[in-house]
Order: structure tokens, then C-alpha cells, then sequence
């Protein structure tokens, strides 16, 4: 395997053998107990690879049994009013992860009788499923190997492997993820990596920054994703009626101005409102008004 995918391990800075046993012993140390670990249930494995994109994980935890509570099965997800989902999804961030859950859900429940499907390219092809997310769903719901490569695993690759590196692309670390995931483990394999990549970073300079992928989060507060949100949130606890967008604006831009910030101009906000729409986190009714 190691000679078909390119794992040049001799050019390494840790060779094959040694690599995997820090990463066990490592992982081993610095495991964390997490809710969604160990369980049987792909789609709430699912739910909770979704949430934990670009969101911490203290975070993910408070909100994924509540989801699950209200949404405890693809079905359920699937048939639930879209408003509902996007509300107890505020808090997370990044809503648009929430609709591409839905859609998926929707499809699953469609097209494959309220099941996840087991295979690689049937997952990567559901909404909002990348292929960090399929290997994810595969290994830690199915115990199926594949290449996850995500931030944490990212960074002790990087670390481990190659650190006096800069600027390294995902293709190079690939070939090592794929040859180090054990066939009889990789569910524990991918926790190991996790919980080391996280004390890394906890700990060292993040090994992720060495990356040729990584990229600074912009600041929230007073962009255009604030705004969204803003908008998102004001939208779903309207009236069933809907509200009026220069209701919105108004209040928007009373919020904007109690932070100290400059008003939104009527461009902006309507640019915004178009594109939360064509999203599907509302509609627009024919009077105009914004109808969650």
C-alpha cells in the first residue's frame, strides 16, 4: 500500500513503525471522552462531524444532544419543519452547514429508506458531505478505513512527519494517512490522531499554520457572516405572517449602531436578504414580507 500511494516514509522525519506508536501513546494520554465517540448510530455521527466543522468542540457539545433530542433520527431531521432546524442551530455558527444537513437527511430518507449509506462516493455525494466528512462518517460510525484528514490530523502530521516544512499540501500527507490507518482500528486510529492533533495545539505552535491549506478565520464581529446571522435569527422568531424587510433593516441597524458600528445601506441588506433566500432559510413572500 505504502508503495502504490507514495508514502516515501525514509523521507520522513519519523519512520513508519515509531510514527504510529507516539500517535497511540500520545492519543492514549491525552484522550478525551466525548459524547458522540463509540456509537452505533452513523447519522448521529454524522451530526456531529457537521457540527464540529470550524466549530470548538466545548461548544459542539452542548449543542448536539439537543439536536438529536429534537431530531433523533434521519426521518425525523428529513420531515422537520426547515425553521425549526435552523433554531437550534443558532449558536453554532455557519448555518448553512444546518440547510446542507437537511438536504441530506432528505435525500437519505428518499433514497435510502431513512439510512446513512456505508460507501465513500454514495456519502461524498449527499449535500454538505466533503471527503473529510465522508471518511469521518465511514470510520467512526462503520470502523472503515479511509483518509480523514482534518485539522487535528492535519497538524500531527505535519508535526511528526514533516517539521521543518512550510507551505505542505494535503497531497503530500495523504499518501501517510492512508498507509498509517490500521484495517482492524481506524475508528480508534482517527480518535488517537484527534486528541494528539488537539494537544498540539493546545500546547505548541499549531502545526496547522505550516499548512499550504490553512487559512486565518476572518473576524465575525461586523461582517457580512454577522449580518446573516443577524438577519437568520430576526427572521425565525417573526410571526408566522412574516415581517416586513424595512422592519428588519431598521432593527439591524439599531443593533449595528448600539456596537458602535456604521448602518447597513439598503444594497447590502438586500443583497443579503436575496442570498439567505435562494438559500432556503426563508422565503419571501409575495406582499414582500420575509416569512420563515
Amino acid at each position: 500500500m505504502a508503495e502504490a500511494l507514495g508514502a516515501d516514509w525514509p523521507r520522513a522525519a519519523l519512520a513508519r513503525g515509531p510514527f504510529i506508536e507516539r500517535v497511540r501513546r500520545m492519543g492514549a494520554e491525552c484522550h478525551r471522552s466525548l459524547p458522540w465517540r463509540y456509537i452505533d448510530d452513523p447519522y448521529a455521527v454524522l451530526v456531529s462531524e457537521v457540527m464540529l466543522q470550524q466549530t470548538q468542540v466545548a461548544r459542539v457539545e452542548r449543542f448536539w444532544r439537543r439536536f438529536l433530542a429534537a431530531f433523533p433520527t434521519v426521518d425525523a431531521l428529513a420531515a422537520a419543519d426547515t425553521a425549526a432546524v435552523l433554531e437550534l442551530w443558532q449558536g453554532l455558527g455557519y448555518n448553512r452547514r444546518a440547510l446542507a444537513l437537511k438536504r441530506a437527511a432528505e435525500e437519505c430518507a428518499t433514497r435510502y429508506g431513512g439510512q446513512l449509506p456505508r460507501g465513500y462516493d454514495e456519502l461524498l455525494a449527499l449535500p454538505g458531505i466533503g471527503p473529510a466528512t465522508a471518511a469521518g462518517v465511514r470510520a467512526f460510525a462503520f470502523d472503515e478505513p479511509g483518509v480523514y484528514l482534518e485539522t487535528n490530523v492535519r497538524a500531527v502530521f505535519i508535526h511528526e512527519l514533516f517539521p521543518n516544512d512550510e507551505a505542505v499540501r494535503d497531497r503530500q500527507l495523504e499518501p501517510y494517512v492512508a498507509d498509517s490507518c490500521p484495517a482492524d482500528d481506524p475508528r480508534g486510529w482517527y480518535y488517537a490522531l484527534l486528541d494528539y492533533g488537539a494537544h498540539l495545539k493546545a500546547t505548541v505552535p499549531n502545526p496547522s499554520r505550516k499548512s499550504a491549506h490553512h487559512a486565518r478565520q476572518s473576524a465575525f464581529e461586523g461582517s457580512r457572516r454577522q449580518k446573516r446571522s443577524w438577519v437568520v435569527r430576526r427572521v425565525l422568531t417573526a410571526e408566522a405572517a412574516g415581517v416586513e424587510p424595512a422592519q428588519v433593516l431598521a432593527e439591524l441597524n439599531e443593533a449595528e449602531a448600539a456596537a458602535g458600528r456604521p448602518a447597513v445601506d439598503e444594497a447590502l441588506f438586500g443583497s443579503i436578504v436575496a442570498d439567505l433566500e435562494s438559500e432556503g432559510f426563508f422565503r419571501i413572500a409575495p406582499d414582500g414580507r420575509l416569512v420563515p
